[in-house]
């Protein structure tokens, strides 16, 4: 029971547990309010019957307290049974669906954006903690208490019973039957506010290209029709829930006219006495309007279905397994006939074979779209090859864990990511326990000194959202800063030195040359004077080897190299 609850609901274990906890707790509340009702059918019954005497006077006070001590015990219980444990259910699952994000092969994100995600773990979630705190336990609670005092009705009068509770399986099942209804409004409502969300996100990401292209006016109007539609699609589907909870709430309603009807046909037959008819009327008073707030915790629950449907998406995505314990002997990157495709229908890398050796630079260049990129993410295992064989030092990467083999790894992306953080704490990143004095020296050899001793507090100077207070090189700068500082063995540099000016290019490829003893260097670059002193070069093109060698031999064959080189050497004397 516990597990399909963690799978319906997308809970944890403990959260399936206290959410039985709180159903119960709501059915305990609910029962205790039917107990001033138990008393006022006594108090009635004495009167009726000759008065009230002074031993029942005082039974009632004592039952008055005994109630409303009752009433505040069960409405403490319920409280922290659905409130207090929903709030900490919500920090575990946001933590656990982060946590399994991180487990993620990188293909999973690369059919998923930044909104979505960020939806799915905020919004999601806080609308699943009102779905846990309200409308779960107290339709359960609604629901269990009803069925108790349902039963313990026909042992008053079975006629009078059916004419209370006819309604209720009617009125539920209106509002179940609306349950495709729901999930396709709400999956609709969920499509317009992801498109609004990526429009906001993309419009203020590229404003200052809007601003410059004069195209904000034509861009807003657009994301102006986004909005619109996020709203006109609010309104369907709180309207697409409403005709079917509004009219299982009317049906709600006849059961106090159908009690009423029975029970004055059964009075005028002498087949009820008052008493009883005047108990009944009480109960479908009290019992009608929890049931009313359960129809709209039941629809609320139907909505619900896309938000959870979307965290399963999350929490049931296979991780990339493997060994923990690394055995490779040296860091030679072997790709062994390596086929890979990021979806069946094209494929990027078709029949690619080479060795990159350890104590060797091997360059990777080409056409764009050859699969260079692809190739130096495939040899950190961010993505599993669909065909052939990578080994690192003859060990097979796709059976190693994904953490443990990125430690044989420092990598510079094209696109440098840093935090709203100081300089120090940013190149820190490539490892945490570095002391000052290691990432001041790995800073120096990124020549990121330069820069960070002319700012207004030095090293410790915040850089903003994603390094938005330094230039295109100096993010670079530290991103490799950050490649020095972790050491490893195997480096891969994408477009390491496309933002830098020819000086600190040439600084920093000396500083490469003194990291690079007796490592594994993989370098991706399209200007040829960074790649000609290349221990290996790979030229790849359209998924396949073209040609590997150094770059004399290669510059003297015919081929795409050659070709490369001429057109490079021809643009480079270009001028007005």
């Amino acid at each position: 029971m516990l597990n399909k609850l963690q799978h319906k609901y997308a809970l944890s274990h403990q959260g399936a547990k206290d959410l039985i906890k709180a159903c119960f707790a709501c059915t305990f509340a609910y029962l205790v309010l039917m107990l001033p009702v138990s008393l006022l059918y006594f108090l009635v019954s004495d009167i009726m019957n000759g008065g009230v005497s002074q031993n029942r006077i005082l039974f009632y006070c004592v039952g008055v307290v005994v109630c409303l001590v009752l009433i505040f015990m069960s409405t403490w219980l319920q409280y922290n049974a659905t409130f207090l444990a929903t709030y900490v259910e919500s920090g575990i699952r946001r933590i656990t669906l982060a946590e399994k994000l991180r487990k993620l092969p990188l293909s999973y994100f690369g059919k998923k954006d930044l909104s979505d995600l960020t939806s799915t773990i905020m919004t999601d979630c806080t609308s699943l903690e009102q779905a846990f705190s309200h409308y779960i336990p107290e339709l359960a609670g609604s629901i269990i208490s009803t069925a108790i005092i349902s039963v313990s009705l026909f042992f008053f009068h079975w006629k009078m019973a059916f004419a209370a509770l006819w309604v209720l399986p009617v009125a539920f099942c209106i509002v179940l039957f609306s349950s495709k209804v729901q999930n396709a409004l709400g999956r609709r409502q969920m499509s317009v506010k992801m498109a609004c969300a990526d429009g906001i996100q993309e419009c203020l990401e590229s404003v200052r290209d809007l601003k410059s292209n004069n195209a904000e006016g034509k861009y807003l109007y657009s994301l102006d029709k986004k909005i619109k539609a996020v709203e006109k699609r609010a309104i369907i589907s709180e309207l697409g829930t409403a005709v079917f909870v509004v009219s299982g709430q009317m049906i709600l309603k006849l059961g106090i006219a159908t009690v009423a009807l029975t029970g004055g046909v059964l009075l005028s037959q002498g087949n009820l006495d008052i008493l009883t008819f005047f108990m009944f009327l009480l109960v479908v008073s009290r019992m009608y309007d929890p049931m009313q707030a359960a129809l709209i915790n039941l629809a609320a629950i139907i909505a619900a279905k896309v938000q959870i449907e979307r965290m399963n998406e999350i929490l049931d995505y296979p991780v990339q397994n493997g060994a923990l314990q690394l055995n490779n002997k040296g860091c030679d990157i072997k790709f062994d006939h390596v086929g890979f495709a990021y979806n069946r229908s094209k494929h990027v890398l078709q029949d690619i074979s080479f060795t990159a050796k350890q104590g060797e630079v091997t360059a990777l260049i080409g056409p764009s779209g050859g699969g260079k990129t692809t190739v130096s993410r495939l040899a950190a295992r961010f993505w599993d090859i669909n065909k052939g064989k990578i080994t690192v030092g003859g060990m097979d990467i796709s059976k190693v864990n994904p953490e443990a083999l990125l430690s044989l790894y420092s990598i510079v992306f094209q696109d440098v990511t840093l935090f709203n953080n100081t300089i120090m704490e940013n190149i820190r990143i490539g490892r945490k326990d570095a002391s000052d004095e290691e990432v001041l020296e790995a800073a120096c050899l990124a020549h990121c000194d330069e820069f960070a001793e002319k700012l207004p507090h030095g090293w410790n100077t915040q850089i903003g959202e994603n390094g938005s207070e330094l230039s295109g090189g100096e993010r670079q700068r530290i991103s490799i800063a950050r490649a020095f500082l972790k050491n490893a063995p195997i480096i891969l540099l994408d477009e390491a030195t496309a933002s830098l000016d020819v000086e600190n290019e040439t600084m920093i490829q000396e500083a490469l040359t003194r990291l690079i003893q007796n490592k594994t260097v993989i370098v991706i670059a399209h200007r040829m004077r960074t790649v000609s002193g290349a221990d290996k070069i790979v030229v790849l093109k359209d998924g396949f080897v073209a040609q590997q060698g150094s770059h004399e031999d290669l510059v003297n064959q015919e081929g795409t190299y050659k070709r490369m080189v001429q057109l490079q050497t021809k643009a480079q004397c270009w001028t007005f």
